[in-house]
């Protein structure tokens, strides 16, 4: 593929490339360029925000260049201070290696595995002596890590940074410099992190990486960026049904937004998207099932996403219920309490939640509306009923 329109694909949807004139120098040279990036497995699960720089990283890989993921087992005993305002706990090598063999397994729904090249970052890291990781730091200043943001605020406000937070973006950096990185990809917090990269490589006699990042994904809320943490995720491993409901429940103006950072479209298509919404030629309703269709198929494959659909249709539309609602054995009292019940079920985290639900009109037994979030109802008048909580959540009720 011609250069040009290599450097066109990839920036769609790229937050920052620097310096952007060396990546299309290396583009035009015709070799295959090595894309790092990096990842510190200290959560097992990866959701969409996640996604968006591994389907950054598998447009590079089906443009010829290799991917290099780098599992970052030994930095991820110390933890990226990026974004905190606390030094983060530390995880045991156990559990990063668990970790580690999830996220493997749920990065292969995006990347070609076949195709890419997995180090961890102990094989170079590990053996280094106190002299070499000295000499490490040497190339990366003092008054440089106190210009990191998060580094500022907490020195400013008088709160501990550990020395070993320091060394988290030397460990980083060293990574390029040891995997020849032509490229290093990462979010835009990472920008720090991956522009010391350029000063290692440097010192090291290298040419310095070009720093590529993609920005952070909003979340289904339209507000924050996508966490688990802040409950407003879809994750790639969620069943399609739930992903399907998640994205038509995202507000209208982040559409564009998604189509550009969480599929596949070429770039052509998802501006031809971006005029139809903005002249009204598009409907922001169907709109949205094609971007939920993209994204479940990506996912769970095409006939996934047409019975996912077909399921959200039949919930929301005909008032009907999933084909995979889950049985729940109604536990032994009786009476039971409605909101015991539904907390019960998994359907609320708490039976105070539960009583809130019921008390806004979120809760149906059978289609019909719960009112009371005191209510207690017979055992036998339960068992095969159907609990339905908001628009997504159901349990059949079994003796």
């Amino acid at each position: 593929m011609d250069p040009k329109e290599q450097l066109r694909i990839l920036l769609s949807g790229a937050a920052d490339v620097i310096p952007v004139e060396e990546l299309e120098e290396r583009l035009a040279s015709g070799r295959p360029l090595r894309v790092k990036l990096g990842i510190d497995p200290s959560a097992p699960d990866i959701h969409l925000g996640h996604a968006v720089v591994l389907r950054k990283l598998r447009r590079f890989q089906d443009l010829g260049h290799t991917a290099v993921l780098i599992i970052g087992d030994f930095t991820g005993l110390v933890g990226d201070p990026t974004g905190r305002s606390e030094t983060r706990p530390t995880l045991s090598p156990e559990q990063l290696e668990e970790n580690a063999q999830t996220y493997l397994a749920q990065v292969g729904r995006v990347l070609d595995m076949e195709r890419a090249e997995i180090r961890r970052n102990s094989e170079w890291l590990a053996p280094l002596s106190f002299a070499d990781v000295a000499r490490l730091a040497g190339a990366v200043t003092v008054a440089q890590l106190l210009d990191r943001d998060d580094f500022q605020s907490r020195y400013r406000s008088g709160k501990a940074i550990s020395l070993a937070e320091f060394l988290y973006p030397v460990m980083q950096s060293y990574d390029s410099v040891a995997t020849e990185a032509d490229v290093e990809m990462g979010g835009t917090d990472q920008t720090f992190n991956l522009m010391v990269g350029r000063d290692m490589q440097r010192a090291h006699g290298q040419d310095p990486q070009v720093v590529f990042t993609v920005p952070l994904l909003t979340g289904v809320d339209g507000t924050r960026k996508m966490s688990k943490s802040y409950g407003n995720h879809i994750g790639v491993e969620e069943p399609p049904q739930e992903q399907f409901g998640k994205v038509m429940s995202i507000p209208d103006d982040l559409l564009v937004e998604w189509f550009r950072l969480t599929t596949d479209l070429h770039p052509d298509e998802v501006e031809a998207i971006d005029r139809g919404l903005a002249d009204g030629s598009l409907h922001p309703g169907e709109t949205k099932r094609r971007l939920a269709r993209e994204i479940v198929t990506l996912y769970h494959g095409a006939e996934a996403a047409r019975a996912a659909e077909a399921s959200f249709d039949r919930v929301h539309r005909e008032d009907g219920l999933p084909d995979d609602v889950p049985e729940v054995a109604l536990p032994d009292d009786d009476p039971l309490s409605l909101a015991a019940l539904i907390a019960h079920a998994g359907l609320a985290s708490s039976r105070s939640e539960a009583r809130r639900l019921i008390s806004q009109g979120g809760v149906r037994l059978d289609g019909e509306q719960l009112t009371d979030p005191q209510a207690e109802v017979p055992r036998d008048h339960l068992a095969g009923k159907t609990l339905r909580v908001g628009k997504r959540r159901f349990a059949r009720l079994r003796a």
